[in-house]
């Protein structure tokens, strides 16, 4: 760690350096093991005495923090004596909005026997020795500079081959921004079509991410309900200038948009003169043949920005999404990109674009389509043999995850950890809901083998 010293300071500089070395260790930014700066090293940078630094580091081992190998310097001791844990003084407080922000998983790397959290994908499945492959060919090619804010040309081609060939999506390549994932898509679409204030419309329930980052922005949040043909357009607020939709997979709740309530939107927005972002963040993972129509390809005005990612698609550790926007928004978009954080990691362009051309994401989607299909069922028959009275699977054909609704009675705040202790882990529709939520629960299907699929439902039936 960089260490300092100050001439003005009225505490000595044996002092300052101790304490700064001190507080490095109780705050974990040097842990057991770690290596102390040679004292002649220090001495030099700082123009003190080396016998100064020998001082400090003398202290610091006699107190107990630090212990001298033999030919090895000093390091941070194994063991250190227990000290009450002190909070340096934080003057700066978030704004009333940012602080009524929620994370929606303030445990995203929690362990469990059975993982049924929605989202979850089968880490086992990624096509490891492809990417490798594709990788090290991306970093054949030295890193270069700066880069298109909106992705690569070759990426963003490959994107659009893909598009029209698995979704049915047709664009140009100039009309595609890369993005690091549905939110971040998201984002930037409220940045250059809304101002605060300005009313949008989720579904309700729906996705709290979208939501929260929708406040985030200062906007007008408008929950408009699902039935189970979908969002009930005619209950859309008539000053919405956005609605954001998940037509070919509801989140949570799973129900498809049907074809009228489709052209029913259309014909809404067209009306109002509003966007409607599609959100098809899982579409591939169909488990009954014949998908609707995306909205994106019935639009004739223009109004649906199409969003993707790949995190269900291949791995969320890729970090990479998409959408296909009117071509009359993509400077601004790529201008907001730009601004936000540049452009996306070269290498990881460079490696999706290989993979995408040579087929591996056709190959792994289907050999994953085939698994999860197999988990889907199995999941969906154990669910309606073993669920309790008053539970009820709702249907669902398409996607990672299940929603059951239970009796008719508020959440139950201590159901998650009741099923914590029995080893399972899920996700909660609590949050899902704006107003009145109900005593409802997703069951992911994506990291639970197959295998472990009827013992986690016995175990989860214990806690229910």
């Amino acid at each position: 760690m960089e260490l300092f010293f100050d001439p003005d300071d009225d505490r000595s500089a044996i002092r300052q350096l101790y304490e700064q070395i001190r507080d490095a260790i109780l705050d974990g930014r040097l842990t057991a093991g770690d290596r102390l700066l040679p004292t002649r090293g220090v001495a030099a940078d700082l123009g003190l005495a080396r016998s100064t630094i020998t001082e400090a580091y003398g202290r610091l081992t006699a107190e107990g923090y630090v212990e001298g190998r033999a030919g090895g310097g000093s390091v941070v001791a194994e063991r250190l004596v227990a000290y009450p844990d002190s909070e340096m003084p934080a003057a700066l407080t978030p704004t009333p909005l940012a602080a009524s922000l929620r994370a929606y998983d303030p445990a995203p790397e929690a362990r469990a026997r059975f993982d049924l959290r929605a989202g979850r994908v089968d880490a086992g499945l990624f096509p490891v020795a492809a990417w490798r492959r594709c990788q090290l060919a991306a970093l054949r090619r030295a890193p270069g500079q700066y880069s298109d804010p909106a992705g690569s040309t070759a990426l963003r081609t490959a994107l659009a081959h893909w598009m029209a060939a698995s979704r049915g999506v047709t664009v140009t390549p100039e009309q595609i921004v890369v993005t690091s994932g549905t939110s971040h898509a998201i984002d930037l679409v409220a940045r250059v079509l809304l101002e605060p204030g300005d009313v949008v419309a989720v579904e309700e329930p729906g996705y709290p991410p979208v939501r929260e980052l929708l406040r985030a922005h200062r906007l007008d949040v408008a929950g408009v309900p699902v039935d189970r043909h979908g969002i009930v357009v005619d209950a859309i607020p008539p000053a919405a200038r956005l609605v954001c939709v998940t037509p070919s997979h509801q989140y949570p709740l799973g129900v498809l948009l049907g074809r009228q309530r489709r052209r029913d939107l259309l014909r809404w927005a067209r009306r109002a003169d509003a966007a409607i972002i599609e959100d098809d963040y899982d579409s591939e993972f169909r488990h009954t043949p014949g998908p609707l129509e995306p909205l994106h390809r019935l639009d004739r005005d223009g109004r649906v920005i199409y969003v993707g990612t790949f995190s269900k698609t291949l791995s969320p550790a890729i970090r990479t999404g998409f959408m296909a926007a009117p071509h009359t928004l993509i400077p601004a978009l790529t201008a907001a990109r730009q601004i936000v954080d540049w452009c996306p990691p070269a290498t990881t362009q460079q490696a999706l674009t290989l993979f995408l051309n040579d087929g591996h994401l056709s190959r792994h989607l289907h050999r994953a389509r085939a698994v999860y299909t197999q988990r889907h069922t199995r999941l969906h028959h154990e669910l309606r043999q073993r669920l309790p009275a008053g539970y009820r699977l709702l249907p669902a054909d398409a996607g990672l995850h299940l929603a059951v609704v239970g009796p008719n009675t508020p959440p139950d705040p201590d159901l998650r950890h009741r099923a914590a202790a029995r080893g399972v882990l899920l996700t909660s529709l609590r949050r899902s809901y704006q107003q009145h939520p109900t005593a409802s629960f997703l069951l992911g299907f994506g990291a639970l083998p197959t295998g472990r699929v009827a013992p986690a439902v016995a175990a989860l039936t214990e806690a229910l």
